[in-house]
C-alpha cells in the first residue's frame, strides 16, 4: 500500500478509513491527483470549508486516509469473510497512530470493520445497527476515541448523491469541530 509523504505517525488525530481499495492501485488516497477517490475526498473536505487542494494538505490538517478492506470490492456487495480478512491489518493500522484521538467511518463496510475490532476486544460493537442518517448524529466512542458513522466518499455515486455530500461535509466539520472542544 502506498502511504503518504512526510507523514508523521504522531501528528495524526484523525482516521478517516473508507470501504476498499480501488480497481487500479494508482487511484488510491496516496498515488494519483485525479481519481475519484482524491477528487471527491477534495470535494468532501471542501465543502466542509476546509482550503485544501491536495491530499497532503488533508494530511496536513492531522488526517491520515485509509480504507478497510485493502484490496477492491468483488462485486456490488462486500463479503463479510472478505472485510474479515483485513481487519487485523485495519488494527494495526489504527495502532501506529499514538495521538488519534476521532475515527471516521466512510460506508457500511468501515462500520462493519470497527464494530468487528470492536467486538473482538470488547466484547460489543461501537456503532450500533442501524441506517446511518438514523444514527450519524449520536455520539461513539472505542478506547477513548469518538467515532462518526458517514457515507463513502469514494465512488461514482457521491457526485450526484447531494444529500450524501452535505452529510459527510458536516460529518468531518462536527469531527474538528470535536477534537478541537476536547482538547484545547
Amino acid at each position: 500500500m502506498v502511504e503518504p509523504k512526510n507523514s508523521d505517525p504522531r501528528k495524526i488525530s484523525i482516521l478517516l478509513i473508507a470501504e476498499a481499495m480501488p480497481e487500479r492501485a494508482e487511484d488510491y488516497f496516496y498515488s494519483s491527483l485525479n481519481s475519484l477517490y482524491v477528487l471527491n475526498t477534495l470535494s468532501a473536505f471542501q465543502q466542509a470549508g476546509f482550503p485544501v487542494r491536495s491530499i497532503e494538505d488533508i494530511t496536513a490538517l492531522g488526517v491520515y486516509l485509509t480504507v478497510a478492506v485493502k484490496e477492491p470490492r468483488p462485486g456490488m456487495s462486500m463479503p463479510r469473510e472478505l472485510i474479515e480478512r483485513y481487519v487485523p491489518a485495519l488494527e494495526a493500522e489504527i495502532a501506529q497512530f499514538p495521538n488519534l484521538k476521532v475515527i471516521l467511518l466512510m460506508g457500511d463496510v468501515a462500520i462493519n470493520a470497527m464494530n468487528l475490532i470492536a467486538k473482538r476486544r470488547t466484547g460489543k460493537r461501537c456503532i450500533p445497527a442501524g441506517s446511518t442518517y438514523k444514527i450519524r448524529d449520536q455520539e461513539y466512542f472505542f478506547e477513548g476515541m469518538r467515532i462518526f458513522p458517514s457515507y463513502l466518499q469514494t465512488g461514482k455515486n457521491f457526485l450526484i448523491e447531494k444529500a450524501k455530500q452535505r452529510m459527510v461535509a458536516d460529518d468531518l466539520r462536527r469531527a474538528f469541530a470535536w477534537l478541537e472542544q476536547e482538547h484545547k
